[in-house]
């Protein structure tokens, strides 16, 4: 049986990516564990743009300023000490990786503006990394900022980090633009060799006994996993870039349905932070099983047969499919 897949252009042993998982990918012994149980791949943690920006004391100053008129808000932010490594760590991070493992290393960096993506771009691929994601957590307050403007600053980051590193290069995408097609579409046409659907902004909460606005990290449920893939559904046939599901995936099921969808892969966080990284033996074992059963030889026989362009009724994956289910579901 032939599991095989390619992303960002990188053949992998199997559809299976450890994402950008913090309390995983920061250990090199956490890596090859993920090598050892199936991993195709993996997506190292995010460094942060604002790391780039500051080192220690002047993140920390910047963090502090104010604090006397709005100390709620400026709690949010993390300490510069809880911080994952800092720049310099990070680059450190990708040789240690790329020693320990043989199967391809994602680096990540996490960010809203141009800042200093593009020389610290330069250098991760010199320390080594097979590709990078480019995490752009963008979250527009300015009320006179139009939704054009916001969907350019993505293809600006995109444009800009292209023209300076030749390793393939992947946007994780919010679900948040009032046309995901055409987003997606814009960042193919911009160079983007992979697109990752969806990120999933964290967001804040109030504690209503300290009277402080805290984040709160809640892990993916499998029902998260009917967003990306209804839109790698709608993209697949329609875009050149690779298309990776995340959000959601927690079983073997899970990933065959988003590979019919067309994902060229599945990139597993909550359930590896939930079960271990070990459960990716479980749900290469689930594949396998299923794939045996309905006498699937490949990974590539499968991909994006239930996609949009292929499926039998296209109307599926749009507004019908919403009115069937409200119109057929019973009540008790």
């Amino acid at each position: 049986m032939d599991l095989t897949t390619t992303y960002l252009g990188m053949k992998l042993k199997n559809p299976l990516v450890m994402s950008a998982c913090g309390p995983l990918s920061e250990e090199i012994g956490n890596l090859r564990r993920a090598e050892d149980a199936g991993a195709g791949a993996v997506v190292l943690y995010s460094l942060f743009e604002e790391q780039l920006r500051h080192d220690t004391h002047e993140l920390h100053y910047r963090l502090e300023q104010g604090t006397n008129s709005f100390a709620e808000a400026l709690s949010y932010f993390p300490e510069p000490a809880q911080f994952h490594l800092g720049p310099e760590g990070y680059l450190k991070h990708i040789q240690q990786a790329k020693a320990a493992v043989k199967i391809p290393v994602v680096a990540s960096l996490n960010g809203c503006s141009l800042g200093g993506w593009t020389d610290f771009a330069k250098k991760i691929e010199k320390a080594g990394a097979d590709a990078l994601e480019l995490n752009i957590y963008y979250i527009p307050t300015d009320l006179t900022l139009s939704g054009a403007e916001v969907e350019q600053t993505y293809v600006d980051i995109l444009k800009a980090v292209k023209a300076v590193v030749k390793i393939p290069v992947a946007v994780k995408l919010s679900a948040r633009f009032s046309n995901i097609a055409n987003m997606a579409k814009r960042l193919d046409s911009a160079g983007a060799n992979g697109l990752v659907m969806f990120n999933r902004f964290y967001q804040p909460d109030i504690d209503l006994d300290a009277l402080e606005v805290k984040p709160r990290v809640l892990l993916s449920t499998p029902h998260a996993m009917r967003l990306p893939l209804r839109w790698i559904a709608i993209l697949h046939g329609r875009v050149q870039a690779s298309l990776a599901a995340t959000s959601g995936i927690h079983t073997g099921h899970d990933v065959l349905k988003m590979l019919m969808a067309g994902a060229n892969v599945t990139m597993l966080c909550s359930a590896l932070l939930k079960h271990g990284i070990d459960h990716l033996r479980a749900v290469e074992q689930e594949m396998r099983q299923w794939m045996e059963e309905h006498e699937y030889e490949s990974v590539k026989q499968m991909q994006g047969s239930m996609s949009q362009i292929h499926c039998a009724d296209p109307s599926a994956f749009e507004r019908a499919q919403y009115m069937r289910a409200i119109t057929t579901y019973k009540a008790a």
